[in-house]
């Protein structure tokens, strides 16, 4: 069973996040908390070590890996050519919740990648992860702390059901600030391309670069440098559907369930909560004027819910900041995407 380290969240123990680096360096996986999601995290620079991510969370060999660094000045050993827009959108979106795709240097092994020439590159902004890559000294390779397919974690207690006997270290550092994963933007194309939706919104994105930037439209199929596009993800154990209206189809739906003796669970904003039968269970997410709120509970209440019900139902939301990424992974978590 994994060691579970616990630290505080804004001043992190050293002596713990010092252990954490020696596991690392010893070719260890430790999960640790980003601001976005925990991450699985092995040394970047070692092939097996990366390699262990895929077993413990049984993912494919075809899902590249996102590489964090601790200092931006990390990138240029990391990726050639960093352009003139990736120097802007890492001056200002650095430490945060975005990746970069670059093409990637000889340092990185085509394990990372899954065999594309480009790598993703970010520099998270949790302080727990920014002490530990600076304690660690190295890039670090970091999927989401979850087997594969399942909705991302939160918060350390969901790093344990789904990896705790099959990692070496877990650091609890408390629940994440977004939520959701980085937006991945291609900044080798042109115009660049977000093949992942994220908590970067898209718009704060095209106002620094002063320019429109694609959303990734393409098949699975496709030699894909971002993680998260070719296999169903964030799924829960139990089917998921996404209301668009609530209307008598949907209501008649609920009633046939709950008449086959199903338990049916809802993803409900706060304005609507009044909306659905009380004979169903409910978790407000949040409200649709906070969209970060709902972001933050996505995946904590999807874990809750599999446990509780037999079928869930979850609101849709406005696709527009963050929006964007709650409606990216609920399509994906309902099979949708």
């Amino acid at each position: 069973m994994a060691i579970v380290l616990k630290v505080d969240k804004d001043n992190p123990d050293l002596e713990a996040l010092e252990k954490a680096a020696q596991v690392l360096d010893a070719g260890g996986l430790v999960a640790f908390p980003t601001e976005t999601v925990y991450g699985l995290g092995a040394d970047a620079l070692n092939p097996e070590a990366v390699r262990k991510i895929f077993v413990a969370k049984g993912r494919p060999q075809d899902n590249p890996i996102i590489v964090h660094v601790g200092k931006k000045e990390q990138v240029y050993s990391l990726a050639e050519n960093v352009s003139p827009i990736a120097e802007r959108l890492m001056e200002r979106f650095w430490p945060g919740p975005l990746t970069l795709i670059f093409y990637k240097s000889n340092l990185v092994n085509d394990i990372v990648t899954a065999g594309s020439p480009k790598v993703g590159i970010r520099q998270p902004m949790n302080k727990v992860a920014l002490k530990l890559l600076e304690i660690f000294g190295r890039p670090i390779a970091a999927p989401s702390a979850n087997a594969s397919g399942r909705p991302s974690p939160t918060r350390a207690e969901h790093v344990i059901e789904d990896l705790g006997d099959r990692i070496d270290m877990i650091i609890d550092g408390g629940e994440v600030s977004f939520g959701v994963e980085s937006t991945v933007l291609d900044v080798t194309t042109d115009p660049p391309i977000i093949y992942r939706p994220g908590a970067c919104p898209k718009e704060e994105i095209e106002r620094v670069i002063g320019r429109k930037v694609l959303l990734w439209r393409g098949k699975k199929t496709e030699d894909i440098p971002s993680p998260g596009l070719k296999y169903r993800h964030y799924a829960p154990k139990v089917p998921l559907y996404i209301i668009e209206e609530f209307n008598e189809i949907w209501q008649n739906k609920i009633d046939i369930w709950l008449k086959e003796g199903k338990k049916v669970g809802i993803l409900v904003s706060k304005e609507n909560e009044g909306l659905y039968p009380d004979i169903v269970k409910k978790y407000v997410v949040g409200s649709r004027n906070n969209l970060k709120e709902v972001a933050l509970n996505l995946f904590f209440y999807l874990r809750k819910l599999e446990k509780e019900v037999d079928i869930i139902i979850s609101e849709s939301f406005p696709e527009e900041g963050i929006g964007l990424a709650i409606m990216d992974r609920l399509r994906r978590a309902a099979g949708e995407g």
